[in-house]
């Protein structure tokens, strides 16, 4: 196997295993800019790879067909949303502890998930779908040497849609008015009071659109990758996208290349069995390799990230 097959293989694994992590990364981006803590982003993902594995099935059984999965989708992000309600009211309007309402949210989202999917069911998981999303490879783009093969072929639409989604966000964030007022009840509060800003309520849009984000990014996870719901679908991804925040330090861009990279490490655990140099390593150390790159990461091997400064303090209007 030469360079360019290895790469051939491992890129493309990489950008897919990274679009659940860019997603809820940019999810958890959203409510941190806006000065609320989501450990809840794990909790988040389950809720929305459940509800996109179960509106497919549904949708699938009155014979929508391969629309079902852009539907349930599109369900997926406003079941997240309205599910980050619980940590929204819990840490901004009674101003609870962000950690422990996050924490809260994923036991919550795991217990409710399976309880429902046993009540549905009968089983510890769901059926699996017929309607999944599958690879293919990009008309004319696939053919170009060297890129193509790498970029554009053996590929997922949602890659790109999360790829696309990387460069809204830069500019909704940092070159529009939302994106300004989103940016100073983040970092200054109470100056963003004085000015008319509604401190409270932009922290609810952002808590919800975090929501909106981890929920896609999981159910994209479940309708590409896994094909069913249980339990353990979602398994970590959400602690590694909120890794990726601060990996990349509360920007787009940043939170698409630690995503990257944390995809990378994923495709290699899964890939490296055919890779010469790595197929003799033990495959347990290859499983465990994302977790590894995401302790050092959060240990602040890659150089001090700065939070925005009002992160996880509850604001009181009038106070200091």
């Amino acid at each position: 196997m030469d360079l360019m097959q290895v790469l051939a293989l491992v890129i493309p694994a990489a950008i897919y295993a990274a679009a659940p992590l860019i997603l809820t990364g940019l999810g958890g981006l959203f409510s941190e800019r806006a000065g609320v803590v989501n450990i809840g982003l794990e909790g988040l993902m389950v809720v929305g790879a459940f509800t996109g594995i179960v509106m497919t099935l549904t949708l699938e059984g009155m014979g929508v067909g391969p629309a079902s999965t852009w539907i349930a989708l599109l369900a997926a992000v406003l079941v997240g949303a309205i599910f980050s309600l619980f940590h929204a009211v819990a840490s901004i309007t009674f101003r609870a502890d962000q950690i422990v309402s996050g924490v809260a949210l994923n036991f919550l989202a795991v217990g409710l998930t399976v309880f429902l999917v046993r009540l549905m069911y009968n089983k510890g998981q769901t059926d699996a779908i017929r309607n999944r999303i599958y690879r293919f490879d990009v008309p004319v783009l696939s053919d170009i040497p060297i890129i193509g093969p790498l970029f554009f072929a053996n590929a997922y639409i949602t890659s790109y849609i999360a790829l696309a989604l990387v460069v809204v966000v830069y500019f909704v964030v940092y070159y529009t008015p939302f994106g300004l007022r989103l940016r100073s009840v983040g970092e200054h509060p109470m100056a963003a009071d004085t000015m008319g800003i509604n401190v409270n309520k932009m922290r609810y849009i952002g808590v919800m659109l975090s929501g909106a984000f981890a929920g896609l990014g999981g159910a994209i996870f479940a309708v590409t990758v896994a094909g069913n719901f249980s339990g353990t679908t979602i398994v970590g991804q959400g602690f590694m996208a909120l890794a990726a925040l601060i990996f990349g330090k509360w920007n787009p861009l940043g939170v698409m290349g630690a995503a990257l990279f944390f995809g990378l490490a994923q495709a290699l655990s899964i890939t490296g069995a055919q890779i010469p140099g790595l197929a003799n390593i033990p495959s347990v150390f290859l499983l465990i390799a994302p977790y590894v790159l995401t302790i050092l990461a959060l240990a602040g091997f890659v150089g001090r990230a700065d939070a925005p400064k009002a992160v996880g303090k509850p604001y009181v209007k009038g106070s200091r």
